[in-house]
Protein backbone atom coordinates (compact mmCIF):
# COMPACT_ATOMS: atom_id res chain seq x y z
CA UNK A 1 0.00 0.00 0.00
CA UNK A 2 1.23 3.57 -0.86
CA UNK A 3 1.75 5.96 2.20
CA UNK A 4 -1.57 7.85 1.90
CA UNK A 5 -1.04 10.38 4.97
CA UNK A 6 -4.32 12.04 4.23
CA UNK A 7 -7.34 10.16 4.02
CA UNK A 8 -8.21 6.95 1.78
CA UNK A 9 -10.91 4.55 1.36
CA UNK A 10 -10.95 1.01 2.52
CA UNK A 11 -12.88 -1.02 -0.28
CA UNK A 12 -13.32 -4.51 1.05
CA UNK A 13 -14.15 -6.90 -1.43
CA UNK A 14 -14.40 -9.39 0.83
CA UNK A 15 -17.71 -7.98 1.33
CA UNK A 16 -18.67 -7.66 -2.36
CA UNK A 17 -18.46 -11.32 -2.72
CA UNK A 18 -20.43 -11.84 0.70
CA UNK A 19 -23.32 -9.76 -0.78
CA UNK A 20 -23.56 -11.13 -4.04
CA UNK A 21 -23.64 -14.24 -2.93
CA UNK A 22 -26.25 -13.51 -0.77
CA UNK A 23 -27.95 -11.92 -3.69
CA UNK A 24 -27.59 -15.22 -5.75
CA UNK A 25 -29.25 -17.20 -2.63
CA UNK A 26 -32.28 -14.59 -2.46
CA UNK A 27 -32.64 -15.20 -6.40
CA UNK A 28 -35.39 -17.55 -7.85
CA UNK A 29 -33.20 -20.94 -9.48
CA UNK A 30 -32.00 -19.70 -12.85
CA UNK A 31 -32.17 -16.27 -12.81
CA UNK A 32 -28.49 -14.82 -14.17
CA UNK A 33 -27.14 -11.20 -12.31
CA UNK A 34 -25.85 -8.33 -14.69
CA UNK A 35 -24.24 -6.74 -11.88
CA UNK A 36 -24.54 -2.75 -12.22
CA UNK A 37 -20.71 -0.97 -11.75
CA UNK A 38 -21.84 2.49 -13.28
CA UNK A 39 -19.95 5.66 -12.09
CA UNK A 40 -17.13 3.96 -11.37
CA UNK A 41 -18.84 1.21 -9.07
CA UNK A 42 -20.97 3.27 -7.75
CA UNK A 43 -17.22 4.69 -6.17
CA UNK A 44 -15.67 1.90 -5.19
CA UNK A 45 -13.93 1.14 -8.85
CA UNK A 46 -15.72 -0.35 -11.53
CA UNK A 47 -12.80 -2.63 -12.57
CA UNK A 48 -11.72 -4.43 -9.35
CA UNK A 49 -15.63 -4.40 -8.02
CA UNK A 50 -16.22 -6.44 -12.18
CA UNK A 51 -12.91 -8.24 -11.07
CA UNK A 52 -14.19 -10.17 -7.88
CA UNK A 53 -17.69 -10.55 -9.29
CA UNK A 54 -16.58 -12.61 -12.21
CA UNK A 55 -17.40 -15.52 -10.80
CA UNK A 56 -21.11 -14.77 -9.72
CA UNK A 57 -22.36 -12.63 -12.40
CA UNK A 58 -23.12 -13.01 -15.95
CA UNK A 59 -22.23 -9.85 -17.24
CA UNK A 60 -22.33 -6.29 -16.32
CA UNK A 61 -24.57 -3.24 -16.69
CA UNK A 62 -22.87 0.32 -17.36
CA UNK A 63 -24.49 3.85 -17.86
CA UNK A 64 -22.07 4.96 -21.02
CA UNK A 65 -19.65 4.14 -23.40
CA UNK A 66 -16.28 5.09 -21.70
CA UNK A 67 -17.92 2.88 -18.76
CA UNK A 68 -17.84 0.40 -20.98
CA UNK A 69 -14.43 0.25 -22.41
CA UNK A 70 -13.23 0.87 -19.39
CA UNK A 71 -13.82 -2.70 -18.73
CA UNK A 72 -12.63 -3.99 -21.74
CA UNK A 73 -9.44 -2.18 -21.95
CA UNK A 74 -8.71 -4.05 -18.52
CA UNK A 75 -9.27 -7.65 -19.74
CA UNK A 76 -12.97 -8.23 -18.73
CA UNK A 77 -14.56 -9.96 -21.18
CA UNK A 78 -17.63 -10.42 -20.33
CA UNK A 79 -21.13 -9.23 -21.76
CA UNK A 80 -21.31 -5.36 -20.74
CA UNK A 81 -24.59 -3.98 -21.61
CA UNK A 82 -25.03 0.14 -21.55
CA UNK A 83 -28.08 1.18 -19.47
CA UNK A 84 -28.17 5.04 -21.46
CA UNK A 85 -28.14 6.41 -24.71
CA UNK A 86 -25.16 5.87 -27.42
CA UNK A 87 -24.53 8.32 -29.52
CA UNK A 88 -24.51 7.08 -33.25
CA UNK A 89 -20.74 8.41 -33.31
CA UNK A 90 -19.55 5.44 -30.61
CA UNK A 91 -21.25 2.67 -32.56
CA UNK A 92 -17.84 1.79 -34.34
CA UNK A 93 -16.64 1.36 -30.14
CA UNK A 94 -19.29 -0.98 -30.01
CA UNK A 95 -19.20 -3.20 -32.77
CA UNK A 96 -15.18 -3.42 -32.32
CA UNK A 97 -15.37 -4.08 -28.79
CA UNK A 98 -18.44 -6.08 -28.83
CA UNK A 99 -20.50 -3.59 -26.12
CA UNK A 100 -24.08 -4.27 -25.98
CA UNK A 101 -26.38 -0.93 -26.76
CA UNK A 102 -30.25 0.13 -25.09
CA UNK A 103 -32.09 0.90 -28.62
CA UNK A 104 -35.28 1.93 -28.43
CA UNK A 105 -35.92 4.34 -30.96
CA UNK A 106 -35.60 3.57 -34.92
CA UNK A 107 -33.20 6.56 -35.25
CA UNK A 108 -30.80 4.70 -32.97
CA UNK A 109 -31.37 1.38 -34.63
CA UNK A 110 -30.95 2.25 -38.24
CA UNK A 111 -27.07 3.55 -38.45
CA UNK A 112 -26.14 0.54 -36.28
CA UNK A 113 -27.88 -1.83 -38.36
CA UNK A 114 -26.08 -0.26 -41.30
CA UNK A 115 -22.87 -0.15 -39.78
CA UNK A 116 -22.81 -3.35 -38.58
CA UNK A 117 -23.85 -5.01 -42.15
CA UNK A 118 -20.81 -2.71 -43.47
CA UNK A 119 -18.80 -4.80 -40.70
CA UNK A 120 -20.16 -8.23 -41.33
CA UNK A 121 -21.42 -8.18 -37.99
CA UNK A 122 -24.10 -8.55 -35.39
CA UNK A 123 -24.52 -5.68 -33.04
CA UNK A 124 -25.59 -7.07 -30.01
CA UNK A 125 -28.84 -5.29 -28.61
CA UNK A 126 -31.44 -4.81 -25.66
CA UNK A 127 -34.53 -2.95 -26.05
CA UNK A 128 -35.62 -0.39 -23.28
CA UNK A 129 -39.05 -0.20 -22.91
CA UNK A 130 -40.83 2.48 -20.50
CA UNK A 131 -43.68 1.14 -17.82
CA UNK A 132 -43.11 4.14 -15.70
CA UNK A 133 -40.11 6.08 -15.39
CA UNK A 134 -40.69 8.28 -18.08
CA UNK A 135 -36.91 8.18 -19.15
CA UNK A 136 -35.91 6.01 -21.81
CA UNK A 137 -37.64 2.94 -23.34
CA UNK A 138 -40.44 2.49 -26.14
CA UNK A 139 -43.90 3.14 -25.33
CA UNK A 140 -45.30 0.20 -23.69
CA UNK A 141 -48.61 -0.06 -25.73
CA UNK A 142 -49.39 -1.10 -29.54
CA UNK A 143 -47.22 1.85 -31.19
CA UNK A 144 -44.24 0.10 -28.84
CA UNK A 145 -44.66 -3.31 -29.79
CA UNK A 146 -44.67 -2.26 -33.82
CA UNK A 147 -41.94 -0.38 -32.98
CA UNK A 148 -39.90 -3.15 -31.48
CA UNK A 149 -41.15 -5.47 -34.07
CA UNK A 150 -39.61 -3.36 -37.29
CA UNK A 151 -36.19 -2.91 -34.80
CA UNK A 152 -35.85 -6.20 -34.43
CA UNK A 153 -36.97 -6.96 -37.96
CA UNK A 154 -33.31 -5.03 -39.08
CA UNK A 155 -30.80 -7.20 -40.49
CA UNK A 156 -27.75 -5.79 -38.56
CA UNK A 157 -28.93 -6.31 -35.13
CA UNK A 158 -29.24 -9.17 -32.49
CA UNK A 159 -31.93 -7.94 -30.53
CA UNK A 160 -30.89 -10.22 -27.85
CA UNK A 161 -33.02 -8.53 -24.34
CA UNK A 162 -35.64 -6.62 -23.43
CA UNK A 163 -35.60 -4.75 -20.30
CA UNK A 164 -37.74 -1.91 -18.07
CA UNK A 165 -36.61 -0.40 -14.79
CA UNK A 166 -38.48 -0.21 -11.58
CA UNK A 167 -39.83 3.51 -10.15
CA UNK A 168 -40.91 2.61 -6.85
CA UNK A 169 -39.87 -0.76 -5.89
CA UNK A 170 -38.30 1.00 -2.69
CA UNK A 171 -40.97 2.09 -1.33
CA UNK A 172 -43.81 -0.07 0.87
CA UNK A 173 -45.91 -0.31 -1.18
CA UNK A 174 -45.42 -2.02 -3.66
CA UNK A 175 -48.44 -1.05 -5.79
CA UNK A 176 -46.44 1.12 -8.81
CA UNK A 177 -43.88 -1.79 -9.33
CA UNK A 178 -46.23 -4.48 -9.85
CA UNK A 179 -48.67 -2.20 -12.20
CA UNK A 180 -44.87 -1.67 -13.85
CA UNK A 181 -44.47 -5.50 -14.19
CA UNK A 182 -48.23 -5.89 -15.66
CA UNK A 183 -47.46 -3.41 -18.63
CA UNK A 184 -43.92 -5.66 -19.36
CA UNK A 185 -45.87 -8.62 -19.33
CA UNK A 186 -48.44 -7.39 -21.35
CA UNK A 187 -46.07 -5.73 -23.81
CA UNK A 188 -44.43 -9.05 -24.12
CA UNK A 189 -47.68 -10.48 -25.43
CA UNK A 190 -47.89 -7.99 -27.84
CA UNK A 191 -44.82 -9.04 -28.89
CA UNK A 192 -45.57 -12.80 -28.84
CA UNK A 193 -49.04 -11.63 -30.94
CA UNK A 194 -46.16 -10.58 -33.71
CA UNK A 195 -44.11 -13.85 -33.54
CA UNK A 196 -41.48 -12.15 -31.14
CA UNK A 197 -39.71 -13.92 -28.39
CA UNK A 198 -36.82 -11.92 -27.21
CA UNK A 199 -34.39 -14.19 -25.12
CA UNK A 200 -33.49 -12.20 -22.21
CA UNK A 201 -36.10 -10.50 -20.08
CA UNK A 202 -34.71 -8.49 -16.95
CA UNK A 203 -35.97 -5.56 -14.65
CA UNK A 204 -35.36 -5.93 -11.50
CA UNK A 205 -32.55 -3.55 -9.91
CA UNK A 206 -31.95 -4.05 -6.17
CA UNK A 207 -34.90 -2.90 -4.86
CA UNK A 208 -36.78 -5.62 -7.15
CA UNK A 209 -34.58 -8.07 -6.29
CA UNK A 210 -35.10 -7.97 -2.98
CA UNK A 211 -38.89 -7.36 -2.48
CA UNK A 212 -40.30 -8.59 -5.83
CA UNK A 213 -39.18 -12.05 -6.93
CA UNK A 214 -41.87 -12.53 -9.15
CA UNK A 215 -39.77 -9.73 -11.24
CA UNK A 216 -36.62 -12.16 -11.36
CA UNK A 217 -37.18 -13.57 -15.03
CA UNK A 218 -34.00 -14.04 -16.95
CA UNK A 219 -31.64 -11.21 -15.67
CA UNK A 220 -31.66 -9.35 -12.68
CA UNK A 221 -29.97 -6.08 -12.10
CA UNK A 222 -28.37 -5.68 -7.89
CA UNK A 223 -26.37 -1.97 -7.94
CA UNK A 224 -26.62 -0.48 -4.90
CA UNK A 225 -27.14 -3.79 -3.20
CA UNK A 226 -23.65 -5.38 -4.25
CA UNK A 227 -21.95 -2.77 -2.05
CA UNK A 228 -23.17 -3.21 0.91
CA UNK A 229 -26.31 -0.74 1.32
CA UNK A 230 -29.71 -1.24 1.21
CA UNK A 231 -32.32 0.70 -1.60
CA UNK A 232 -33.89 2.32 1.25
CA UNK A 233 -35.30 1.53 4.95
CA UNK A 234 -38.44 0.44 3.72
CA UNK A 235 -36.90 -2.75 2.10
CA UNK A 236 -39.61 -5.41 3.45
CA UNK A 237 -37.35 -8.46 2.77
CA UNK A 238 -34.06 -7.04 4.38
CA UNK A 239 -33.55 -9.71 6.80
CA UNK A 240 -33.47 -12.24 3.64
CA UNK A 241 -30.17 -10.43 1.76
CA UNK A 242 -27.81 -9.45 4.18
CA UNK A 243 -25.76 -7.26 3.26
CA UNK A 244 -21.82 -5.71 4.58
CA UNK A 245 -20.93 -2.15 3.89
CA UNK A 246 -18.33 -2.29 0.93
CA UNK A 247 -16.44 1.57 1.68
CA UNK A 248 -14.44 2.81 4.62
CA UNK A 249 -13.41 6.60 4.64
CA UNK A 250 -10.17 6.95 6.97
CA UNK A 251 -8.06 10.03 8.00
CA UNK A 252 -6.08 11.70 10.43
CA UNK A 253 -6.19 14.01 13.16
CA UNK A 254 -3.56 17.38 11.44
CA UNK A 255 -3.50 19.52 14.29
CA UNK A 256 -4.99 19.91 17.60
CA UNK A 257 -5.50 22.83 20.05
CA UNK A 258 -7.66 24.30 23.24
CA UNK A 259 -10.21 26.79 22.76
CA UNK A 260 -11.80 29.24 25.38
CA UNK A 261 -15.21 29.95 25.26
CA UNK A 262 -16.89 32.04 23.15
CA UNK A 263 -14.66 31.26 20.33
CA UNK A 264 -16.06 30.52 16.57
CA UNK A 265 -15.00 27.84 14.55
CA UNK A 266 -14.78 27.61 10.99
CA UNK A 267 -16.84 29.89 8.36
CA UNK A 268 -19.23 32.13 9.14
CA UNK A 269 -18.53 31.52 13.31
CA UNK A 270 -21.72 29.12 13.47
CA UNK A 271 -20.42 27.13 16.19
CA UNK A 272 -19.16 29.18 18.87
CA UNK A 273 -17.55 27.27 22.51
CA UNK A 274 -20.58 27.21 25.11
CA UNK A 275 -17.11 26.09 26.96
CA UNK A 276 -13.41 25.23 26.98
CA UNK A 277 -13.07 22.97 23.92
CA UNK A 278 -10.46 20.52 22.68
CA UNK A 279 -10.59 20.96 18.74
CA UNK A 280 -8.86 18.23 16.26
CA UNK A 281 -8.66 18.94 12.57
CA UNK A 282 -9.17 16.91 10.19
CA UNK A 283 -7.71 16.80 6.41
CA UNK A 284 -11.11 15.99 4.74
CA UNK A 285 -13.65 18.61 3.02
CA UNK A 286 -16.37 18.55 0.67
CA UNK A 287 -13.89 19.03 -1.53
CA UNK A 288 -13.10 15.27 -0.90
CA UNK A 289 -17.14 14.67 -1.12
CA UNK A 290 -17.48 14.99 2.50
CA UNK A 291 -21.03 16.27 2.41
CA UNK A 292 -21.05 20.18 3.92
CA UNK A 293 -24.60 19.53 4.92
CA UNK A 294 -23.22 17.52 7.67
CA UNK A 295 -21.64 21.20 9.12
CA UNK A 296 -22.47 21.36 12.53
CA UNK A 297 -24.40 17.98 12.22
CA UNK A 298 -22.53 15.41 11.81
CA UNK A 299 -19.76 13.45 13.47
CA UNK A 300 -16.44 11.02 13.03
CA UNK A 301 -15.10 8.03 15.32
CA UNK A 302 -11.96 8.85 17.19
CA UNK A 303 -10.94 6.03 19.40
CA UNK A 304 -14.13 5.05 18.86
CA UNK A 305 -15.53 7.40 20.72
CA UNK A 306 -18.09 10.13 18.41
CA UNK A 307 -16.44 13.71 17.66
CA UNK A 308 -18.96 16.17 16.42
CA UNK A 309 -18.68 18.58 13.22
CA UNK A 310 -17.85 21.26 14.74
CA UNK A 311 -19.22 24.78 12.64
CA UNK A 312 -19.06 24.41 9.08
CA UNK A 313 -17.33 22.06 6.77
CA UNK A 314 -14.54 23.45 4.74
CA UNK A 315 -13.63 22.50 1.14
CA UNK A 316 -10.25 20.95 1.97
CA UNK A 317 -10.63 20.75 6.28
CA UNK A 318 -12.74 20.20 8.76
CA UNK A 319 -12.73 20.50 13.10
CA UNK A 320 -14.22 17.94 15.96
CA UNK A 321 -15.13 18.14 18.97
CA UNK A 322 -11.89 15.44 21.01
CA UNK A 323 -13.12 16.93 24.46
CA UNK A 324 -13.24 14.43 26.60
CA UNK A 325 -11.32 11.89 24.10
CA UNK A 326 -8.09 10.84 25.76
CA UNK A 327 -4.79 10.67 23.85
CA UNK A 328 -6.15 12.65 20.74
CA UNK A 329 -2.47 13.36 18.55
CA UNK A 330 -1.39 14.30 15.16
CA UNK A 331 -2.09 11.05 12.70
CA UNK A 332 -4.61 9.85 15.27
CA UNK A 333 -6.70 7.55 13.02
CA UNK A 334 -10.24 9.53 12.27
CA UNK A 335 -13.02 7.32 10.97
CA UNK A 336 -15.77 8.97 8.68
CA UNK A 337 -17.26 5.75 7.52
CA UNK A 338 -17.21 2.59 8.70
CA UNK A 339 -16.38 0.91 12.20
CA UNK A 340 -13.47 1.79 15.01
CA UNK A 341 -14.16 -0.72 17.90
CA UNK A 342 -17.84 -1.41 18.92
CA UNK A 343 -19.03 2.26 17.01
CA UNK A 344 -19.57 2.47 13.42
CA UNK A 345 -20.90 4.88 11.18
CA UNK A 346 -22.94 4.28 8.07
CA UNK A 347 -23.44 6.18 4.68
CA UNK A 348 -27.09 5.50 5.61
CA UNK A 349 -26.33 7.91 8.89
CA UNK A 350 -24.69 10.67 7.17
CA UNK A 351 -28.01 10.85 4.71
CA UNK A 352 -30.06 11.00 7.38
CA UNK A 353 -28.54 13.56 9.46
CA UNK A 354 -27.90 16.11 6.76
CA UNK A 355 -30.67 15.11 4.68
CA UNK A 356 -28.94 14.00 1.90
CA UNK A 357 -28.77 10.66 -0.89
CA UNK A 358 -27.45 7.46 0.74
CA UNK A 359 -26.21 6.77 -2.80
CA UNK A 360 -24.94 10.14 -3.59
CA UNK A 361 -22.34 10.16 -0.77
CA UNK A 362 -20.64 7.13 -2.34
CA UNK A 363 -20.35 8.52 -5.60
CA UNK A 364 -19.39 11.80 -4.57
CA UNK A 365 -16.32 10.52 -3.28
CA UNK A 366 -14.05 12.82 -5.21
CA UNK A 367 -10.72 11.33 -6.86
CA UNK A 368 -8.90 12.95 -4.47
CA UNK A 369 -9.63 10.37 -2.21
CA UNK A 370 -7.35 6.96 -2.98
CA UNK A 371 -9.42 4.08 -2.88
CA UNK A 372 -7.34 0.84 -1.26
CA UNK A 373 -8.60 -2.40 -2.62
CA UNK A 374 -8.25 -4.97 0.87
CA UNK A 375 -8.76 -8.86 0.75
CA UNK A 376 -8.39 -11.39 3.14
CA UNK A 377 -7.47 -8.60 4.94
CA UNK A 378 -4.48 -8.07 2.96
CA UNK A 379 -3.89 -4.69 0.54
CA UNK A 380 -4.18 -6.03 -3.24
CA UNK A 381 -4.32 -2.67 -4.74
CA UNK A 382 -4.83 0.84 -4.70
CA UNK A 383 -6.43 3.17 -7.22
CA UNK A 384 -4.88 6.92 -7.09
CA UNK A 385 -4.95 10.33 -9.45
CA UNK A 386 -2.21 11.91 -8.22
CA UNK A 387 -0.09 11.18 -10.84
CA UNK A 388 -2.61 12.39 -13.54
CA UNK A 389 -1.08 13.90 -16.41
CA UNK A 390 -2.96 16.46 -19.26
CA UNK A 391 -1.54 15.76 -22.89
CA UNK A 392 -2.21 18.19 -25.31
CA UNK A 393 -1.52 21.75 -24.05
CA UNK A 394 2.20 22.39 -25.25
CA UNK A 395 0.68 25.42 -27.35
CA UNK A 396 -0.99 26.99 -24.24
CA UNK A 397 1.81 26.62 -22.39
CA UNK A 398 3.85 28.86 -25.18
CA UNK A 399 1.13 31.09 -25.22
CA UNK A 400 1.19 31.95 -20.96
CA UNK A 401 4.71 32.28 -21.56
CA UNK A 402 4.78 34.77 -23.93
CA UNK A 403 1.59 36.86 -22.53
CA UNK A 404 4.16 37.14 -19.23
CA UNK A 405 7.03 38.17 -21.76
CA UNK A 406 4.62 41.01 -23.27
Amino acid sequence: MKNYTRVYARVNLDHVIFNIQSIKRHLTPGTDILAVVKADGYGHGAVPVALALAPYVAGYAVATIEEALILRHHGIIKPVLILGVTHESRYEDLLQEDITATVFTMEQALPLSGLAVCRGQKARVHLALDTGMSRIGLSADIAGANLAAAICGLPGLAVEGIFTHFAKADETDKSGARQQIVLYENFLNLLKQQGLEIPVKHCSNSAGVIDLPPADYDLVRPGISIYGLYPSDEMVNRPAVPLKPVMELKSVVTYVKTISAGREVSYGGTFRAGRETVVATVPVGYGDGYPRNLSGKGHVLIHGRKAPVLGRVCMDQMMVDVTGIADVTVDTEVTLIGRDGEAEIRVEDLAAIGGGFHYEIICDISKRIPRVYVMENKVIGCKDYFDDIYHGFESMERITESSFES
